[in-house]
């Protein structure tokens, strides 16, 4: 049976495309980016509730596939009504708006990429549309049941670029004073305010008091000051988390809400914790005032506030104060030492500070560039300070990350020193649960597997709630061939930390255990998450097409070899020693399945 035959089939295609991109990308680039892939990022989460299927994002523009039209509608109007909210919170202009169009029709849909005249004719319609409107086919009016609070304003036959016959299109809306019905596996059954519409069921909250410390925000009005006050947010979720009687959100998903005036309320269920920490710091000459406050996200009341005046110098001393009586408000629910103090190691010079903390957001763009400059951010800490074992760590992190993406030249000598700078990291400070993390996976490119487990078993006993060690941790079981292991270290990592930009390492890492324990359309279904989240993340790939070739589906490896090699045109078989698998047969099974499917040796 031919390829084509068993991907076309028909479907309910959504096609949204950003308003005015352009300008938003010539007013900052950057911000510009970071605001349309957040938009496109709640809008696919919205069309998961609804069982549709973000298939891709084509430069300003995402593509969706739903089952039911009714589906379809839903997600589109209560993301419309979400996404006007969310905008009006935030501080400036930079406010992606989405048009939508949706239709009907026969599509090919392979490697998640959708093509045929009905993604077309969605495209068509969604020109259609106001700014925050949706635009539907007449067959998609026709087929969502009357029962539903919609109401479809006729346009008329309209004629459209690459069609010969007229298309009937139809404005859809909410009724006035109703509410967008949500979506179920058994249909539409239930009903949030629009919107609220896009949001899964509450999280459970931990079975210990959970916290989540948010973005602290800068008040100097100095731009460049922004890193002083994030690294201020950053060591105070450090501190804390080294407490295992609480569960902290990691640093990564709480800054998604950086420079977004939130609710505490809706952003503690969100995240599924029950207190918030918030601040903001204003930094005049050598002083500085730091303000924070502990939110009981229950009821939205304030727990404990506290205003901080302080000269420069003591910057970490004001830090550990912060942490202590964010600890003491909630101390009825933790047992702690009486009058134990929260220790600071070594007192890093304030400048290595600034810097290497500037280069730990380096670390998640993900980009030859941005490793680039942050290798150089972190050589000049450490020649103002050979003793920085945060420096050291950090730096290790980054040639570890330029050799797992494919960015270095010289591999093997990359690999070499991230573990040499590592170690170090841990010899200058061997109680630095960071500097264990970075050891731990650092251990993989010298296939010390051994070393690894124990170093990232370390970072976790220096710091219970330190997920990126508990994700390390699952990768380094899936390479031991401890499956269940790895799996439960990787969903502990994604609990705690559910919008880590790394989070494709973690959804990967369950995709290999699949496939390891030879369950490879489970294999597929996380391997194709992590694809989704990094494109270029080629070990996903490797994951897919292996599995494909164990199911005999042959033509689906061969197109993901494609895709692949597209978006990685130096691939190749080889580079899966990167992920050493101690299994020496099974390491030789995975790549012959590679080299099977097409890809070079």
């Amino acid at each position: 049976m031919g390829k084509d035959h068993l991907s076309r089939k028909l479907a309910v295609l959504l096609h949204a495309d950003v308003v005015a991109s352009t300008s938003l990308v010539q007013k900052n680039e950057t911000l510009a980016h970071e605001r349309i892939q957040d938009t496109f990022r709640r809008f696919s989460e919205t069309i998961g509730n609804y069982a549709g299927v973000a298939l891709e994002i084509r430069g300003d523009a995402l593509v969706a596939e739903f089952a039911r039209a009714s589906d379809a509608v839903s997600a589109s109007l209560a993301f419309q009504a979400f996404n006007t909210t969310h905008n009006e919170q935030l501080s400036d202009d930079f406010r992606p708006v989405l048009r939508i169009g949706i239709a009907m029709g026969e599509v090919v849909v392979a490697d998640n990429t959708v093509t045929g005249e009905g993604i077309v004719l969605a495209q068509r319609l969604e020109q259609l549309a106001e700014p925050e409107g949706v635009v539907v086919q007449g067959s998609v009016s026709e087929t969502v049941p009357t029962r539903l609070p919609f109401e479809f304003e006729n346009l008329g036959e309209q004629m459209l670029k690459g069609f010969d016959q007229p298309i009937r299109a139809f404005v859809a809306r909410l009724k006035s004073g109703e509410h967008v019905p949500v979506s179920d596996s058994n249909g539409l059954t239930q009903e949030f305010g629009a919107k609220d519409a896009h949001l899964r069921p509450p999280l459970e909250l931990p079975d210990k008091p959970s916290i989540a410390v948010l973005p602290f925000d800068n008040m100097s009005g100095d731009p460049e000051q922004e890193y002083f006050a994030d690294g201020m947010a950053e060591d105070i979720i450090t501190a804390l988390s080294r407490s295992p009687w609480l569960f902290i959100i990691a640093r990564n998903t709480a800054f998604t809400y950086k420079g977004i005036k939130v609710d505490a309320k809706r952003v503690a269920k969100e995240l599924g914790v029950r207190y918030l920490l918030e601040g903001s710091i204003r930094k005049a000459g050598n002083r500085i005032r730091v303000t924070a406050q502990l939110i009981d996200g229950a009821s939205g009341g304030h727990v404990w506030s506290e205003r901080y005046d302080r000269v420069l110098a003591d910057i970490f001393d004001l830090q550990d104060e912060i942490t202590q009586n964010v600890v003491a408000s909630i101390q009825t629910q933790v047992h702690l030492t009486a009058g134990e103090p929260i220790l600071r190691g070594r007192r890093p010079n304030l400048t290595v500070w600034e810097l290497t903390m500037r280069a730990w957001k380096l670390l998640y763009d993900f980009t030859p560039e941005s490793y680039a400059t942050a290798k150089a951010l972190l050589e000049k800490a450490i020649s103002l300070d050979s003793q920085s074992a945060e420096a050291h760590l950090v730096l290790s992190l980054i040639y570890h990350h330029e050799t797992h993406m494919g960015f270095a030249s010289g591999c093997q000598a990359t690999q070499i020193k991230a573990h040499e700078l590592a170690l170090r990291a841990v010899r200058l400070d061997d109680k630095n649960e960071y500097a264990h993390w970075a050891l731990g996976i650092s251990c993989w490119a010298v296939n010390d597997l051994k070393g690894s487990i124990a170093a990232l078993e370390r970072a976790v006993e220096l710091n219970p709630n330190c997920s990126l060690a508990y994700g390390s941790l699952g990768t380094a079981m899936s390479l031991a061939g401890r499956i269940d292991d790895a799996i439960a270290y990787s969903e502990i990592a994604i609990r705690s930390n559910p919008r880590d930009p790394s989070i494709f390492f973690r959804f990967s890492v369950i995709g290999l255990a699949h496939y390891l324990a030879e369950r490879f359309d489970q294999a597929i279904v996380w391997a194709d998450k992590a694809v989704q989240r990094m494109p270029t993340w080629y070990f996903g790939h490797f994951i897919l097409v292996a599995s494909y070739v164990r199911l005999d589906r042959m033509a689906d490896a061969r197109a993901i070899v494609e895709t692949c090699s597209a978006a990685i045109p130096e691939i190749s078989a080889s580079q899966l020693n990167r992920m050493p698998i101690k299994d020496n047969m099974e390491m030789e099974r995975f790549r012959d399945c590679l080299i099977k499917a097409g890809f070079p040796v």
